[in-house]
């Protein structure tokens, strides 16, 4: 991995867990979530005229890629409703590069060298380490455990599809584009159902902050696509999430315990 692909994915991680963070401080996770995914398929959208067209080897892992996304919004947002979200962001993070080093074994036929391998699961058990910290003198939640090992299956298998979809699709930027414009329309069609003619009431408050959490999660997926055509899938996938172990840390350390005033 290059200097400039390691670069790319750092930025990518913190990135990514930022957007984390505002959606887990918006107190109702729909209303983050619609946000977050309606930001993403407007940004989506308006690239769209900009980039190149993905080839036609690409749309079948757009549209699986788009349907597991959805499915990890949804595990993604019952984990920070069930659990402390300094316990299940780790869990769902770190479970994600030991499936990945599998899957992309499998699918890609990457199998890592004894140095990338141990590099996989010295941040696996960093990440770990963070949750198993959360929880000291607590009874464990086995529910959000579960299912924030749940969200980090699907973060597994998304990782490995978009992986294998971007670099048949000839242009990452293409890709990103197009797979934030098919993915972002479930959740905000949902809760336009969930709150028929209050859409716009419920989400106001907090629009600013919700498509701030949009415009991080499409520059970090971005990058993680770009770096996933230069680079084998399961270290990018332990890189990113090394670097999230300290920054979801450091988000919910105990001194935060005031809420965010949005709006």
């Amino acid at each position: 991995m290059t200097p400039l692909v390691t670069t790319a994915v750092l930025i990518a991680a913190v990135t990514h867990a930022g957007w984390n963070a505002i959606a887990h401080r918006i107190s109702d996770k729909l209303v983050g979530f619609t946000l977050i995914a309606g930001g993403g398929m407007l940004i989506g959208l308006v690239m769209v005229p900009f980039v190149p067209f993905p080839a036609s080897g690409a749309w079948p892992y757009l549209i699986a890629s788009a349907v597991i996304h959805v499915v990890y919004y949804v595990l993604l947002m019952r984990s920070f409703r069930l659990g402390d979200f300094g316990q299940a962001y780790p869990i769902a993070r770190g479970t994600a590069p030991l499936v990945v080093t599998a899957l992309a074994a499998v699918f890609a036929h990457e199998v890592p060298d004894g140095w990338a391998a141990s590099g996989i699961a010295l941040s696996c058990a960093g990440l770990t380490g963070v949750a198993l910290w959360g929880l000291r003198g607590r009874r464990p939640n086995w529910a959000a455990i579960g299912a924030a090992l749940a969200t980090g299956l699907s973060i597994a298998a998304y990782t490995v599809v978009d992986g294998l979809g971007v670099r048949a699709s000839g242009s990452s930027l293409g890709y990103i584009a197009w797979l934030m414009a098919i993915e972002g329309v479930v959740v905000p069609a949902y809760a336009a159902y969930r709150w028929r003619g209050e859409l716009f009431s419920v989400l106001r408050p907090f629009a600013a902050v919700g498509f701030l959490g949009a415009a991080l999660s499409v520059a970090a997926y971005g990058l993680v696509l770009w770096a996933q055509t230069r680079a084998e899938l399961a270290p990018i996938a332990a890189l990113r999430e090394s670097s999230v172990k300290s920054g979801s840390y450091s988000i919910t350390c105990p001194w935060q315990t005031a809420p965010l005033r949005l709006g």
